[in-house]
């Protein structure tokens, strides 16, 4: 796999506030890890979008694993023009910064937000253009990402295109096992 799209749930649907959150340290953690994975795989560029929450944490952790991988690069595909231009300022400077440090960044659409069609035309774009799919999303706890796992859906009953899912029950998974990792490393200093 060659390109992922990477998407999955935005900050207050999980619940976090604050980049110092401890869940954002676990959510890094698990997407780290699985893009490890995929780059052991063959993956070459992770393409998501500029939402809060997942998609931005993201770009963060591709920027990370690229000291320990150079040739991985990130794209950021907004949606439309202007995009995160009704955010909070704080919310738009990050945003811009992170755009800043992808390797690609782009609007699908040349226009300001008109409907929700954008979005759709936002699904198919990310569709035509990735090999497959990492969601941070569980069918239990609906979300946003509702919309793109359906679409993904559709796709896969057309042709294959793999999905990797990081579910609530695999988060915990993930958090179970930093836990243990941050103890070894403090009894290893103690």
């Amino acid at each position: 796999m060659l390109r992922l799209w990477v998407t999955g749930y935005r900050n207050y649907e999980m619940g976090t506030y604050g980049d110092k959150d401890p869940k954002i340290i676990v959510i890094k953690y698990a997407l780290k890890r699985v893009l490890k994975e995929q780059i052991a795989d063959g993956l070459e560029w992770v393409i998501t979008g500029g939402q809060l929450g997942i998609e931005q944490w993201t770009v963060e952790v591709v920027t990370e694993l690229k000291a320990e991988f150079p040739s991985l690069k990130v794209a950021i595909m907004l949606p439309f023009q202007s995009f995160g231009s009704q955010w909070q300022a704080n919310s738009q400077a990050k945003l811009q910064g992170l755009l800043a440090k992808s390797d690609f960044a782009e609007s699908i659409s040349n226009a300001p937000y008109q409907g929700p069609q954008q979005l759709q035309n936002y699904q198919k774009f990310m569709l035509e253009h990735t090999d497959g799919a990492l969601l941070v999303y569980d069918t239990e706890f609906e979300g946003k990402t509702l919309y793109d796992y359906r679409v993904i859906q559709k796709q896969q009953a057309i042709t294959p295109y793999p999905l990797t899912l990081i579910d609530m029950d695999r988060l915990q998974e993930y958090a179970t096992e930093y836990a243990e990792i941050q103890a070894e490393k403090h009894n290893f200093y103690e």
